[in-house]
């Protein structure tokens, strides 16, 4: 989707004259930076092109209305008059990490908090105004549309020394807006501040919410912890898009080791054949029971594997038809009590051109061999089956119509081939009315507002449905487009 012009950031702008600005030179029309510094009142004159050339020579995040911008230069401005040059104010820190706060005088209060206000302008709005019109593209992900709303009836932060803070006032009609709260502690040798954004999951992101509907967050929804004694299995399944780069960067085995899961499953492993027993050596230890399927079609892509303390009686690789068995996509381990399928379903992929394929040939393939399965005991059948089924499981439903993953005719395919004939969305059982996602695209920080989508699940048999102790995600891990789901199966 075509997105609204702007001016890209950087040490200094250009303006039509040929003059550059930076700190105190002329930038665009004549605006002289320095001189707003005394005289903060010529803000208001400024157009909003102005506005956001400025802010941006500043840092500042230079979204929004008019009055937005209006308001945070201002605040900007008012601050470096007052305060003195090593000192950053906290209204305008960023929340990334990197861009981490100037150190602070001890004798300030140790918690302070300051509230952002990203303007994220609906299609009424002045930058919606500007987009280009017409029927998202394929490749649009749900990030690609503003206007989310996600809203707290009241927002009132109490610290000590009686330190209220109020959110901002409401934005006008034809707009909507993000409150992004951030807590700055000042570490104990005084040295700096850490900022630490609360957790985006917990708000509730969505386009059109219905009554009732709850943010999903585990630190408060999952249940208490089987009594001791009681025999079960922890399951977890995560695409990892690209177990490489996952253990490059040293996050795979510090998740292994918290969530002390005894069975994973992997999709997207994106490994080739000769990948796999190097792979192997650098998996946490107690888990002597793996086994990796690879495309041969492709390769480096799709894979999918499953990694167990358990042995299994038996393995399977794919679904025993030559057509769709060449992309890696499916392992099955039986175990005593049931059987475990990893799964990585196709994608409809760029211009749904897979969509035939996917909802006439794969699903119903698949269907039918969890049926077969089932004939001698249940069928768990996990993975990223890319596709959000039902409203609730999208951000952005009426903007993705038309794109792979929220068809009508995958989620028709879901509910026909799976749902129907008997197999349990163990999460949504547990938790109806509740939104949570598990896959945020990669573009424009959809992580950070929590502008997803739910896809990844554990489908279960009717049979041991009652087994189900927990059906939970994992937002909070890292390293993959999508997150980790989880599964406590008693036995």
């Amino acid at each position: 989707m075509g997105r609204p012009r702007t001016v890209a950031a950087s040490s200094s702008i250009s303006n039509s004259n040929g003059d550059t600005g930076k700190g105190g030179e002329k930038v665009d029309d004549g605006v002289d930076i320095q001189s707003l510094k005394s005289d903060i009142g010529r803000i208001q004159a400024m157009t909003v092109r102005q506005l956001r050339l400025v802010a941006k020579n500043f840092g500042i995040p230079a979204r929004g209305s008019k009055n937005d911008l209006v308001s945070a230069l201002k605040c900007f401005l008012e601050d470096e008059k007052n305060e003195s040059t090593e000192h950053v104010p906290s209204e305008i820190k960023s929340i990334h990490p990197e861009q981490s706060s100037s150190p602070k005088d001890e004798t300030h209060s140790c918690v302070e908090v300051s509230i952002e206000k990203t303007a994220m302008v609906s299609e009424v709005s002045e930058i919606g105004q500007k987009r280009r019109r017409g029927k998202p593209s394929l490749i649009d992900s749900i990030d690609d549309h503003p206007g989310a709303v996600i809203a707290k009836e009241k927002l009132s932060t109490k610290l000590h020394d009686n330190l209220e803070i109020e959110p901002p006032p409401a934005k006008r009609s034809g707009s909507s807006h993000i409150v992004e709260v951030k807590e700055e502690v000042i570490a104990p040798n005084g040295a700096g501040l850490i900022s630490e954004p609360i957790e985006p999951w917990t708000m509730l992101a969505h386009k059109k919410p219905q009554q009732g509907w709850i943010p999903y967050n585990p630190r408060t929804m999952r249940p208490p912890l089987l009594a001791d004694g009681t025999k079960s299995l922890k399951l977890i399944s995560w695409n990892v898009n690209g177990l490489k780069a996952l253990l490059k960067a040293d996050r795979f085995l510090g998740f292994a080791q918290k969530e002390n899961f005894d069975v994973l499953c992997m999709q997207e492993t994106k490994l080739q054949d000769k990948d796999v027993e190097k792979i192997k050596q650098c998996l946490i230890a107690g888990y002597e029971n793996s086994f990796w399927t690879c495309s041969v079609s492709k390769l480096g892509y799709s894979g999918t594997a499953i990694i167990s303390r358990l042995k299994p009686l038996s393995v399977r690789y794919g679904l025993g038809i030559t057509d769709h068995d060449t992309e890696g996509r499916l392992v099955t381990v039986e175990y005593d009590t049931f059987y475990l399928i990893c799964g990585y379903v196709p994608n409809s992929g760029e211009g749904l051109r897979r969509l035939t394929y996917r909802v006439t040939q794969w699903d119903p393939s698949l269907s039918s061999y969890m049926k077969e399965l089932e004939k001698s005991k249940p069928v768990i059948l996990t993975g990223d089956l890319n596709c959000a089924h039902q409203e609730i499981d999208i951000y952005n439903p009426a903007g993705n119509r038309r794109s792979a993953g929220f068809t009508d005719e995958e989620r028709k395919s879901l509910e026909l081939n799976f749902l129907s004939k008997g197999y349990v969305d163990t999460f949504r059982r547990q938790h109806p009315g509740v939104v949570g996602y598990t896959y945020w695209g990669y573009r424009h920080g959809g992580r950070k507002t929590n502008k997803g989508w739910r896809l990844d699940y554990f489908l279960v048999s009717e049979s041991i449905a009652d087994k189900v102790h927990d059906s939970y995600i994992l937002p909070d891990v890292t390293g993959s487009d999508h997150c980790p789901v989880g599964l406590i199966l008693k036995l």
